[in-house]
């Protein structure tokens, strides 16, 4: 019987880089990449453009995956208000494509959404509540939700909010204190920004046990506890041995609108695992012991060419 095989899009992305090293010690992984290839990737690798005619059906074609894990999409929100046509085609249009294109062929879909797809007056989150997306990136995402259950008739969502190690080394939140503070640099904390931050190595995990089980629907994946962006910052600081002092309390400023309270109720998703959610400090003693380990640095060197013998 051969082994399952699972297609990762934006496999240089924060999520679709750490999720394919994780499945390919158990499964056969095609990391799918656009404009940043990984050509020491560890795992067998594609570059297509998603956007071009017939380019997801050719992946899926050559991929010949039975699992299909949507992690691209365009995920700077400023960019997104800028260049809302482009973030409509990669953020609602290209998922809905996958979705029929996935469901005709029986594969099965895992897509990754967004937490940021509520206006942050209602927090904590739960599923049921109703989404009222403010920034381009956020109505996007939302749409592409609404499209993949439309498509595909045994759709899994999930939202999360995540952060860790990634290729280039500037994916995620919890880099830019790393980068800062390890500089010696201050940075702002925003004291009025609420969330529920998830290292993406355990979001990798569960994305993978939920595919295992067979689970379908909408699932909310985040820390079982939260906290401010500040606090957070004092969190790495404290981890790492960095200077407290550094990290300053401030109130957010953004070019596009974003929600200030982002709280997840992710008591949906600990229920189908049958465990609870790891805390958000959990999530920074494993990107402190990655930093150890080495997996930051093999991250990095995904996207450098292997040396040749």
């Amino acid at each position: 019987m051969s082994q399952l095989r699972i297609l990762v899009t934006g496999a240089s992305g924060l999520l679709g880089s750490n999720l394919a090293l994780q499945a390919a010690a158990r499964y056969e992984v095609v990391g799918l990449t656009h404009q940043h290839p990984l050509p020491n990737a560890g795992f067998e690798t594609l570059q297509a453009d998603l956007l071009a005619p017939g380019a997801i059906a050719g992946v899926l074609d050559a991929a010949k995956p039975d699992w299909v894990v949507h992690c691209a999409a365009l995920a700077d929100i400023d960019a997104c208000e800028l260049r809302p046509e482009l973030a409509r085609q990669l953020n609602t249009e290209l998922p809905g494509q996958l979705a029929q294109e996935t469901a005709r062929r029986n594969l099965r879909l895992a897509h990754i959404s967004t937490d940021a797809v509520f206006d942050g007056t209602k927090a904590p989150y739960k599923e049921t509540d109703a989404p009222n997306p403010l920034s381009v990136y956020a109505k996007t995402k939302r749409m592409a939700e609404l499209a993949v259950k439309a498509a595909h008739p045994h759709w899994l969502i999930i939202r999360p909010n995540l952060f860790g190690w990634s290729v280039n080394g500037v994916h995620s939140l919890a880099e830019f204190f790393y980068n800062n503070l390890s500089a010696g640099k201050a940075v702002n904390g925003f004291a009025d920004r609420l969330f529920t931050p998830l290292h993406v190595g355990f979001l990798a995990e569960i994305v993978l046990e939920l595919l295992e089980r067979g689970v379908h629907g909408i699932y909310h994946a985040g820390s079982r506890d939260s906290l401010s962006k500040y606090d957070f910052g004092m969190m790495i600081a404290q981890q790492f041995g960095f200077d407290e002092k550094l990290v300053r309390p401030a109130d957010a400023e953004s070019a596009a609108p974003r929600a200030d309270d982002l709280r997840l109720n992710v008591s949906r998703l600990a229920q189908a695992l049958g465990r609870g959610l790891p805390s958000a400090a959990e999530g920074v003693q494993r990107l402190y012991d990655e930093w150890h380990n080495g997996h930051r640095q093999t991250l990095q060197a995904m996207a450098l060419a292997p040396a040749k013998g």
